[in-house]
């Protein structure tokens, strides 16, 4: 029998989130970029608990060591955080993204969706329409995975989003599981219903090719596989995503990948006067 992953804590010192501001608070929970290497290692963490223990991802010799998810975009890559400072008396990280902007990328080793998808017709966009912002390494502890939790995240993001002159956010989203005919379904209703225009349609890469079309249109319920979509799919489209051609079977991480890309000027006003301006009655900033 495999023996459990050692897990590191999600815990940061009171004092070092002190140390910086946070960019919106609702109640015991507050959301903000990652400032310190302790918040860091917090958040790798969170992401170890969730893909290794939680999805069954599998550990390379490191991960495995440190008891964190880690690699080495983590450096360079800013870290959305939700920390909440009522569990057990001390802080601990319960959500988080990993955010790549493409100026960043561009100076280090690129954007780390470009080993699985050709981002071409993504980067020729960005020359007029705003800098490419990559999302990755989502997660959320699963006591936390409500809707206050995502708020704070989008909330995050969005001010992200308007600091630096986003014009389109992308990454990678995942599929539980390595068999895509598990989810013919849900790949072909996104491939049918939300495949981005060719000027954005990153193309997973030749090797890895997974098509998406598994099912003919009529052969399955469009509704059904909608629903079946994951939470964070779900989302995504929500506010305007639309999909790449291909998908990617991650067999380290347990899952099937689908490149997401998101127009930030496509994305429902709501949503961003919300996330942006709006403020509930027990937020401060």
């Amino acid at each position: 029998m495999a023996a459990l992953p050692a897990f590191a804590s999600t815990a940061v010192a009171a004092d070092v989130l002190a140390a910086s501001p946070h960019i919106h608070r609702l109640g015991r929970l507050d959301v903000r970029i990652a400032r310190s290497e302790e918040e860091i290692a917090a958040a790798q963490a969170l992401r170890h608990r969730i893909f290794y223990g939680e999805m069954g991802a599998i550990p390379t010799a490191e991960v495995a060591r440190a008891g964190r998810d880690i690699d080495p975009y983590d450096s360079v890559c800013d870290h959305l955080l939700v920390i909440d400072h009522g569990e057990d008396g001390r802080p601990h990280v319960v959500g988080t993204y990993r955010l790549l902007r493409q100026v960043v990328a561009t100076m280090h080793r690129g954007f780390y969706s470009a080993s699985e998808y050709d981002l071409a017709p993504l980067i020729r966009s960005s020359d007029s329409g705003g800098q490419l912002l990559e999302l990755g390494r989502s997660c959320v502890a699963p006591e936390w995975r409500n809707s206050t939790t995502i708020a704070l995240l989008w909330r995050g993001i969005a001010s992200y989003l308007k600091m630096h002159g986003i014009g389109y956010m992308f990454g990678c989203a995942s599929l539980h599981g390595t068999d895509p005919d598990v989810h013919a379904a849900e790949l072909s209703y996104l491939f049918h219903e939300h495949l981005a225009p060719v000027e954005l349609r990153a193309r997973a890469l030749a090797d890895h090719y997974v098509p998406m079309e598994r099912l003919a249109r009529g052969s399955y319920d469009p509704r059904m596989a909608a629903r079946a979509l994951p939470p964070l799919i779900k989302g995504y489209l929500r506010v305007g995503a639309m999909v790449g051609d291909g998908a990617f079977v991650d067999r380290q991480f347990n899952t099937v990948d689908v490149f997401v890309v998101m127009p930030v000027e496509q994305i429902t006003r709501r949503y961003l006067d919300r996330f942006i301006c709006g403020r509930g009655a027990n937020d401060s900033e």
